[in-house]
């Protein structure tokens, strides 16, 4: 059994189809086929069902599909750990969601790429769902997440509180009324989401009235033509959004948290190390 052999079967996994797994990695359809054959004859079972529209795992596929996954991410982190420098170097992908990149977050990641310039750093944007899970895949080293979402398999380097606010499209609108309020929220996953969802649920007022959108640029665009409201932390009350009304909501709704989040591994890369520390001491 070779390492290539068991990324092969995790690619297929994850396309569903042989064809597209060969696009992906660039390999001859063939070759593909005859690697996933020999998997299944030297482990002695089928993993995957065959049919007209691609491929799924098996029962048993779907068990070794976790040993495989596992047995690459060993293998890559011990290939980092021997590689190693003395200093932060090599690559480092970090997660955000977008509510973080408002404020100075920016301005410190450049002064970070500054003082470490042998690292190459990555951003991702994403729900803190989607973030999570990409961290525990090993597809990001860190994440900066929001809600609680604690994990033995996490280990949570760096927590700051948010205040929760109902944002209006200018200062000194009145305090709308929950129950005719358009809202712009981000799609299902979303704290933010949640916690209005919940606080009109508590008033006895169903989130129906909605305009879903992906982007936080968009999001606040929104907000301020006047199209409709949102419940978002107050960090993001900058630049050309200073102007938009903010209006508090009750305490039990108020505060969430936002962590920077890593797996739980005994290998940590200095460059991850030099960004955690600097998190810890000058915040985001």
């Amino acid at each position: 059994m070779e390492l290539t052999d068991l990324k092969v079967f995790i690619t297929i996994a994850e396309e569903g189809s042989i064809s597209r797994a060969a696009e992906r990695m660039d390999y001859v359809q063939s070759n593909v086929t005859a690697r996933i054959r020999k998997l299944e004859s030297e482990l002695g079972i089928l993993l995957f069902h065959r049919n007209p529209k691609g491929v799924t795992l098996t029962e048993k596929g779907t068990l070794f599909r976790n040993y495989a996954i596992s047995i690459l991410n060993m293998a890559e982190e011990a290939i980092r750990e021997v590689q190693e420098t003395a200093y932060p170097s090599g690559p480092l992908a970090i997660g955000i969601v977008e509510t973080v990149t408002c404020g100075n977050f920016m301005n410190k990641l450049s002064d970070f790429q500054s003082r470490h310039p042998d690292v190459s750093l990555s951003i991702s944007t994403g729900s803190s769902a989607e973030l999570l899970s990409k961290v525990l895949n090993h597809q990001l080293d860190g994440a900066f997440v929001t809600g609680d979402m604690r994990s033995p398999q996490l280990n949570f380097e760096y927590m700051m509180q948010d205040e929760i606010v109902l944002l209006t499209p200018k200062a000194g609108d009145a305090y709308p009324a929950l129950s005719v309020t358009k809202w712009a929220v981000f799609p299902k996953g979303c704290p933010f989401r949640a916690i209005l969802e919940e606080w009109l649920h508590s008033e006895g007022i169903p989130l129906v009235n909605i305009i879903e959108i992906n982007s936080l640029e968009t999001l606040l665009s929104c907000v301020r033509s006047g199209l409709a409201s949102t419940l978002l932390p107050d960090s993001v009350l900058t630049g050309e959004y200073k102007l938009l009304g903010s209006h508090p909501v009750p305490a039990k709704f108020r505060f969430t948290t936002t962590s920077l989040v890593r797996r739980n591994d005994r290998f940590s890369s200095k460059a991850l190390t030099a960004f955690v520390e600097m998190v810890k001491v000058n915040g985001f």
